[in-house]
């Protein structure tokens, strides 16, 4: 079962702000839509590469399709695959979403797994985030070895998808990697294949190119899950953000293992995620300071 924090208190006229915290794979989005069916929601994505146009597969982008209706912000905005989308842009943004879905009366959820940039956005003191929002944070954590697992998994699942033609189309020789689009993991990994794949005409060799590509992609996208939890550690322990942890590895386990894990996802993940929301969203305050429940430590909810 899930552990709960207290909210952090506000002052009257504070708008609410809901964050789905985690590491790549973890099940952020599909969080994120599930509870905005249940409130008046919006998404604003805060990945930074899904914020391009194109490359769909690889960048794990959620399709129209999948969002039942709910509106995404900054998803998929950018036409420039070469645009350098820095977290001056990213916070500029978020900041004008979020005005124009409080003002539609909907709970803003920001998602994603760009962590210094959210960081820069709550803790810069020219934003002063805290002095206008009151914030909710639900962080969804999968132990690693369960996670790294799954992410091998899901890279398989986007070459079925056809991500290797998907990322040849857009194939640029002598392309800036370190920017754009560009950035996302495996497009590097799979853009050294092209440059020789058709310099080789053994197709055995040539197999054995992709396959090592493939592999360098699973292990960078496991290094940066692994980056992505420092830091998500770094803003709740050392920064203070006061997370709610949802543990979502039994999950996680019975996707790996093929069986039904709906039943499991419902009582874990959706149910506890549904109890922190409400509170949050019921919560009002007339002072700054710490709720007689808050003590620093994980507890049960507050009454």
């Amino acid at each position: 079962m899930a552990s709960f924090t207290c909210s952090a208190p506000s002052l009257v006229g504070k708008k609410k702000v809901l964050f789905i915290m985690g590491a790549t794979g973890t099940g952020k989005t599909k969080l994120s839509i599930n509870l905005g069916t249940q409130f008046p929601s919006e998404v604003i994505n805060s990945d930074k590469i899904q914020v391009y146009k194109g490359l769909d597969i690889i960048t794990n982008k959620v399709p129209e399709s999948e969002r039942n209706g709910i509106p995404h912000h900054l998803l998929g905005i950018i036409d420039d695959p070469d645009y350098d989308f820095t977290i001056d842009d990213f916070c500029k943004h978020v900041l004008i979403a979020l005005d124009l879905i409080i003002e539609n009366g909907h709970l803003p959820i920001i998602v994603g797994g760009s962590n210094t940039y959210l960081a820069t956005l709550l803790e810069d003191p020219n934003i002063a985030f805290h002095s206008k929002y009151d914030c909710c944070f639900i962080w969804v954590d999968v132990s690693l070895p369960v996670l790294f697992q799954y992410l091998d998994k899901r890279v398989d699942e986007m070459l079925d998808e056809g991500v290797v033609d998907e990322i040849r189309e857009a194939f640029v020789p002598g392309a800036d990697y370190s920017r754009g689009v560009r950035r996302a993991i495996g497009v590097p990994e799979l853009g050294e294949y092209f440059l020789v794949e058709k310099e080789i005409s053994d197709e055995a060799e040539k197999e054995k190119m992709l396959q090592r590509a493939i592999a360098r992609t699973k292990k960078n996208t496991c290094k940066l899950a692994e980056m992505q939890l420092l830091k998500i550690h770094r803003m709740n322990y050392e920064l203070g953000w006061g997370m709610t942890k949802i543990d979502s590895t039994q999950v996680f386990e019975a996707i790996l293992k093929g069986v039904d894990y709906k039943h499991l996802y419902q009582e874990i993940v959706f149910k506890p995620s549904m109890e922190i929301v409400k509170r949050f969203l019921q919560e009002t305050t007339q002072m700054w300071g710490k709720t007689p429940c808050q003590n620093g430590e994980q507890a049960t909810i507050c009454a």
